[in-house]
């Protein structure tokens, strides 16, 4: 049985589910690098220029780590993810980088992804990447409607039950994780986590942000919670129409949790991401002008310190709770 490596950064936390499926209606075992590790990202960091951004760095030590794990890694180019909307260039060029740095790696299985170029476009490409497990035609397509439904019952049990991605890729898997305190009624503050799954689920990049919102007695939400037509609503509202692709988890969710009532938002980018700096400032500003919903930004890095990360956000909840203390007392 052929093993398929899946890099657990960048786009995994968006399509794991998807992936997964069709890998194995295919005949193939799939295979997932751990969470990130020191030695990951070091080892990652060390196949590349200083200025490559953290995200890039984590994915491609994750790729080394799945080396001599697998027979193939799946590394898909994102060009386009909707009409006249683009990914940043660290998605299109993803499969070449990896060659290019990472030359002790397996073959890798590749799918070119735009949604500029239609969708008998996007079949072709998904009909090449399931010749590599089957010359029937008729396998593929169903591997691919299997894979699809898999993605849509991801994405509406996060929208429909308030999860995050890895308690729903647990729960999916028949392996549920231990419920979180964001789950209670008893939160002091609601607050809105925004930005790209990369960021809010690796636990060793962003210092474990949700769990210590979670031990502070905080509700966490975040942009999978919303369905499809609430973030295309924000997004429309605030930026007119997506130049990104992935812009609506950080634009449509912070205009959606600016008006739902969130006590505070929390924004996550990655340090010299150009397209995140443009998309997170449009939220920034949009709280500005409303001055009801308190707004911080934290920008990741590799050196970033834990220590700084842990002060802002005490300073931040601190805030909160007087606010709503003043706001409480208003009303008595």
């Amino acid at each position: 049985m052929t093993k398929i490596g899946i890099p657990r950064a960048l786009l995994y936390y968006h399509y794991y589910p998807m992936w997964q499926t069709f890998f194995q209606e295919l005949g193939a075992e799939v295979v997932v690098s751990p969470p990130t590790t020191p030695a990951i990202l070091a080892e990652g960091a060390a196949r590349v220029v200083a200025d490559t951004c953290l995200p890039v760095k984590a994915f491609l030590g994750h790729v080394l780590f799945l080396t001599k794990k697998c027979d193939r890694i799946f590394i898909p180019a994102i060009r386009s993810m909707g009409k006249n909307n683009y990914s940043c260039s660290k998605f299109l060029g993803l499969p070449d980088m990896t060659r290019a740095v990472i030359p002790e790696s397996p073959p890798l299985l590749e799918i070119d992804i735009d949604n500029n170029q239609g969708k008998g476009n996007l079949y072709r490409a998904i009909y090449r990447l399931g010749r590599h497990f089957t010359w029937n035609p008729s396998k593929v397509r169903q591997a691919s409607l299997a894979a699809w439904q898999a993605y849509l019952n991801y994405r509406k049990l996060m929208a429909s039950q308030g999860l995050t991605p890895p308690e729903t890729i647990a729960r999916m898997a028949g392996t549920p994780e231990t419920e979180h305190s964001n789950h209670t009624e008893s939160a002091q503050a609601t607050i809105a986590l925004i930005g790209h799954p990369y960021l809010l689920y690796d636990e060793y990049i962003n210092h474990r942000i949700i769990h210590r919102l979670e031990q502070a007695n905080s509700k966490v939400l975040t942009p999978e919670m919303l369905t499809a037509g609430e973030l295309e609503s924000a997004v429309a509202r605030l930026a007119g129409k997506a130049y990104w692709s992935y812009e609506e988890e950080v634009v449509g969710a912070g205009g959606h949790y600016l008006q739902s009532g969130a006590d505070g938002i929390i924004g996550l980018m990655a340090f010299g991401c150009g397209p995140d700096s443009l998309i997170m400032d449009t939220v920034r500003r949009q709280a500005s002008r409303q001055r009801t919903t308190p707004f911080m930004s934290l920008t990741l890095e590799e050196h970033t310190a834990e220590a700084g990360i842990v002060t802002r956000l005490e300073a931040f909840l601190e805030m909160i709770h007087r606010k709503k203390k003043r706001q409480a007392e208003r009303c008595e």
